[in-house]
Parts: structure tokens; C-alpha cells; sequence
């Protein structure tokens, strides 16, 4: 019986970290449909982007704790719910300002299901069930980010974009009624919420901080550029919806295989394999803007999603590591650190792609990933000494 309700848990916590990470992935191809229909430029409509990313990595700074005093399931069906009203209100939205208002709250609920999941993950299982448990529900939650912009761009070519909010809006209420009723509630692991002492134990931590705070740069690099890699290949190759959904779905998909292997991989060769995805990062990114081939940009993607993902995964572990008793409260200071730069990085962009185009986009964020990938492999090296 035992097995079963874990056997559920998981499959739970999988849907629901897949539904949210598609939602931040649709972004890429519906981009250029926004800004069609809104009649605004992309970096303008970019600015959804910003507003859905920044409240996500603030919010979840109070999501963690939340989720540590009152109980992760609780807070978890919660967020759900609220994620799940935001995204079917994106689909009303009526003109930039209403749809960046509604992302943002989309954000603010949101930020709390991949840190609470995970930490309610770490809560639950014990040994080496725990890290099997944990890969299971990452690897959901990756699958979602590969297949949301073929799904997000197929559906937007023949209903337009608000016909993907809604119907992910749908999908997403239906889990968390579901989840209402199957996630069994346990009490908190702190009896007093305090966000002045809880935060206080993890700031003390100096290895938690540098480790979680190069996720900023990890953020600003990979989602504040990956924002604008629909437009790219618009502009590049000419493809339509369908075409850009299905290509951008290779980075997803990079980075849901990489994920299941990332632990197998760092057995194998230690953290030198986090200096390797600094360099393949770099190189993927530094070189995507320059091609005019799909197959060469599909390398590229391939590249810069297994890059991103063998350096995120080994980050969060480590993180959860050095604070264990408070696993919510890591991964809120983790998720506000990778979302606050991908919100940054977005903004940034943006006006870089107006000014100068997409390869200043690109190199920058080749660099950023490189200097990454040799930091923290530095960083574990002295921290497992």
C-alpha cells in the first residue's frame, strides 16, 4: 500500500511540476503572436515575460517558508489553484498591460511548485529512493519544458495564443482538484514563521549563498535568452508556429534527457563534468546566432539545453545539501535567484534586440554560461574539501 501512495505521489508532483514548467516554456513561440495580435513590437511583448518572471522569483522567497511552517501539500494544492485562475485569465487579456498584470499573478502562485515540490519530495522518501523520486518528478517536469513549445505552437497556429492559456488554464485547474483530494497533508517543520530567522540560518550559510546566487547569472544567460530564440528562428528560417515550436522543443528535450542522466554522469566524471557544460554552453549559445541551417541551429539548442541542465541539477542538490532541515526555504532562495535573472535577462534583451540585434543576445549569454560552468566547478571542488 505504501508503495502505491508513493507510486501516486510522484506521478502527482510529476504532472503538476510538467504543467508548470510548460507554462514557462510556451513563451518562445507564442512571443511572436503576442506581439502580432497585442500590435506591439516583441521586445515589448517580452515585457510578459519580465512581469511573469520577477514575481515568480520574489513570491517564492515567502512560498518556501510557507510551505515549511504550514505544510508542503498544503501550500502546494494552493499555489495550483492559483496558477491555474491566473492562466485562464491570460487568455482575456485585452492588451499588454492587462496580459504582464495577469502573468504576474500567474508568477506569484506559480513559483511555488517546482520548490515545493521538490522539497516535499526530500521530506517524503528516504535513501536512495529519495534521489529516484527526485528524478522522476524532474524528469516530468523537463518533459514539460520540451514538449510545451510544440504543443504551445501548434495549438497557437490554429486557435491563436489564448487558445493555449485556456487550455493549459483547463489542465491545470482539472490537477488541482485532483491534487485537492489525493495529496495527503502533513504538519510543518517549523513551528513559527519567521522570515527574518528562517532566512536568517540560510543568509549565515556563506557556501549556500555562492552557490545559489551564480543561478542568478544561470537565469539571466539561459530564460532571458531563450525568450527570444522563436523570433530568431523566424527570422532565420522563416518558419511558422508549428515549425518554431517543434524545433525549440530539441532544448527541452535536451534537457529531459540530460536531467535523468546528470546523476550517472557526475559519478562518472565528478564535477569536471560541470566545467564541460560551461564550455558545451558556451559554445552552443556563442555560436546558434550565426547559423542559417536548421540542423545546426537543432545542434545548438541540443547543446545549450543539456548544458543548462547538468549545471542546475547538480546546483540544487548541492543546495538542498547544505541546509537540509529547511529544504523549502533553499529552494525558494535557488528559484528566486534563477527567475530574478531570467526576468532581468529578458528586460535586458530586449532592448539589446532593438539596439543590436540577436548576437550581443547570444554571446552573453555563451559567456555568462561558461563563466558559470568554471565558477562552480571551483565553488564544489572547495566545498567537498
Amino acid at each position: 500500500m505504501r508503495f502505491d501512495r508513493s507510486k501516486q505521489l510522484i506521478l502527482m508532483l510529476g504532472i503538476i511540476a510538467f504543467l508548470e514548467q510548460a507554462d514557462n516554456y510556451y513563451t518562445a513561440p507564442l512571443l511572436i503572436d503576442i506581439a502580432e495580435d497585442l500590435n506591439v513590437p516583441i521586445s515589448f511583448a517580452a515585457l510578459s515575460v519580465t512581469m511573469y518572471m520577477i514575481p515568480f522569483g520574489l513570491f517564492t522567497l515567502i512560498m518556501g517558508p510557507l510551505a515549511d511552517r504550514y505544510g508542503k501539500a498544503k501550500v502546494l494544492t494552493l499555489a495550483s489553484f492559483g496558477a491555474a485562475i491566473a492562466s485562464l485569465l491570460d487568455a482575456t487579456a485585452f492588451n499588454l498591460l492587462s496580459l504582464s498584470a495577469y502573468r504576474s499573478i500567474n508568477g506569484a502562485f506559480g513559483c511555488a511548485i517546482l520548490p515545493v515540490s521538490v522539497a516535499l519530495v526530500g521530506e517524503t522518501f528516504d535513501g536512495p529512493s529519495r534521489l529516484n523520486a527526485l528524478g522522476a518528478v524532474m524528469g516530468m517536469m523537463f518533459l514539460g519544458g520540451a514538449a510545451a513549445p510544440a504543443i504551445g505552437g501548434t495549438i497557437a497556429y490554429y486557435g491563436g495564443w489564448r487558445l493555449v492559456y485556456l487550455t493549459a488554464g483547463i489542465m491545470e485547474l482539472t490537477v488541482a482538484f485532483i491534487a485537492l483530494k489525493r495529496l495527503e497533508r502533513r504538519p510543518g517543520v517549523i513551528s513559527r514563521l519567521k522570515l527574518q530567522g528562517v532566512y536568517g540560518e540560510a543568509l549565515a550559510n556563506k557556501n549556500l549563498i555562492k552557490v545559489v546566487g551564480l543561478l542568478f547569472l544561470n537565469g539571466f544567460a539561459v530564460f532571458g535568452s531563450y525568450t527570444y530564440l522563436g523570433k530568431f528562428v523566424q527570422y532565420s528560417l522563416g518558419y511558422n508556429l508549428i515549425g518554431i515550436g517543434l524545433l525549440l522543443t530539441l532544448f527541452g528535450l535536451a534537457t529531459s534527457i540530460g536531467g535523468s542522466k546528470a546523476g550517472t554522469l557526475r559519478q562518472r566524471f565528478g564535477y569536471k563534468l560541470l566545467l564541460f557544460a560551461g564550455v558545451l554552453g558556451g559554445a552552443s549559445w556563442g555560436s546558434i546566432w550565426f547559423w542559417q541551417s536548421p540542423v545546426l541551429i537543432a545542434l545548438s539548442l541540443i547543446g545549450s539545453g543539456l548544458a543548462f541542465i547538468l549545471i542546475q541539477s547538480t546546483v540544487i542538490e548541492t543546495a538542498q545539501q547544505l541546509l537540509p532541515k529547511q529544504r523549502g526555504t533553499v529552494m525558494s532562495l535557488a528559484s528566486f535567484n534563477m527567475f530574478m535573472g531570467g526576468g532581468v535577462g529578458a528586460f535586458l534583451n530586449g532592448h539589446i534586440l532593438n539596439m543590436w540585434g540577436f548576437a550581443p543576445i547570444f554571446i552573453l549569454a555563451a559567456t555568462m554560461t561558461f563563466v558559470v560552468g568554471s565558477v562552480i566547478t571551483l565553488l564544489l571542488n572547495r566545498i567537498s574539501k
